[in-house]
């Protein structure tokens, strides 16, 4: 991880609260650290129970939808932009109650609820059945479960022993290795083992730079939760990293209570470098986070170089974060585990406990 750009002294500001388990164990009831050191064993355990699953086209497949929400859509985001010169057929995920006009027997409709609960889902999932669309299914239990029983619709069942905190959100290993199962079952992608080998190893390699145990000047994730406090990270990434940025995006906001958002390049390019000037806050409390990938188009690999220095131009910070697995499937974990870690060192320093969802939850009490 290389910082280009006013680079914060975060050695005057170590708050020893981030490197002690004990304390850190006061704050995270829920166990979302379990969670995040486990996901090399999610990738593991999604992959073969996903493998498992059986099934059987019905009809020619002519193009794919997954629907799903929040934690749930996260790992068919991720799947769509990593496998993208790898599908054979268009695939989009929906992150809403309708399907798209053009389902019928020839799509393959993907339903993904960690709960099994998720209205969106269960709403899709009966409009996919009206239409005649094949099915696949991913679930831990709840309505969604039984609608698969009882349609006989060929179905991964989670069994999250592997996140300790029960959070969807921090079930991404079950859910990419899942999906990716899914998929490749269904003869949309090839996913080799050799690929999920080098997750796992991703995983495990920045598990160990980042875990508690290691103290904050030799932790790229605690040096990067501690430029994030009092400030608006916005996270751009390209290509094979999008969903990735966006799985980080969305846990900084659930488990660090942080308003975070991910911009892409090269789309940004044409826009958003002149929305920079104003407010005059956003030289105080903008941060911007750029993911960096020799795997990337070598036109890419210059544009995050250039529009760093667009935003360095406007006294906005920035941070580059250099990916350094060898494969794209590496470099994917490697900063969704980066980015994990950080986002709960950060809900750690403020004293938040990154599980609870207090809002979420209000929220989906007023829509009842």
């Amino acid at each position: 991880m290389t910082n280009n750009h006013n680079q914060t002294d975060t050695t005057s500001m170590q708050p020893e609260i981030i490197n002690s388990l004990e304390e850190i164990k006061k704050i995270d009831q829920s166990n979302v650290l379990g969670s995040i050191e486990a996901l090399a064993d999610q990738i593991k355990h999604g992959w073969k129970e996903a493998n498992a699953v059986q099934f059987t086209p019905s009809a020619d497949i002519k193009n794919v939808v997954v629907t799903g929400m929040g934690g749930s859509g996260l790992g068919p985001d991720v799947a769509r932009h990593l496998f993208k010169e790898k599908l054979v057929y268009p695939l989009e995920v929906i992150n809403s109650y309708s399907l798209p006009g053009y389902v019928d027997q020839h799509t393959l409709v993907i339903l993904s609820s960690y709960s099994g609960n998720t209205e969106e889902v269960l709403s899709c999932a009966q409009k996919a059945i009206e239409k005649d669309c094949q099915l696949m299914a991913i679930t831990s239990g709840g309505k969604l479960q039984k609608i698969t029983q009882d349609n006989d619709i060929p179905t991964y069942i989670i069994d999250p022993k592997y996140n300790p905190s029960n959070q969807p959100r921090m079930a991404i290993g079950y859910a990419l290795a899942g999906m990716m199962g899914l998929l490749n079952q269904a003869g949309i992608i090839e996913v080799k083992q050799q690929e999920i080998e080098q997750a796992m190893q991703a995983t495990i390699t920045t598990l160990e730079e980042c875990r508690v145990a290691q103290k904050t000047n030799n932790n790229p994730a605690k040096n990067l939760a501690l430029m994030c406090v009092d400030r608006r990270p916005i996270l751009v990434g390209a290509e094979f990293l999008i969903g990735a940025t966006h799985v980080s995006a969305n846990q900084f906001n659930e488990n660090a209570k942080t308003f975070v958002d991910y911009k892409v390049i090269p789309e940004i390019n044409h826009h958003l470098m002149e929305g920079l000037r104003l407010p005059k806050s956003n030289k105080l409390d903008t941060l911007f986070l750029f993911f960096n990938s020799n795997l990337y188009h070598e036109r890419n690999q210059k544009r995050v170089d250039l529009t760093k220095q667009a935003v360095e131009k406007q006294d906005i910070q920035t941070l580059t974060i250099d990916l350094h697995a060898q494969s794209k499937i590496g470099q994917v974990f490697e900063l969704i585990t980066l980015m994990a870690f950080a986002n709960f060192y950060l809900a750690i320093i403020n004293k938040i406990n990154p599980s609870l969802v207090p809002t979420v939850d209000w929220f989906k009490e007023q829509l009842k």
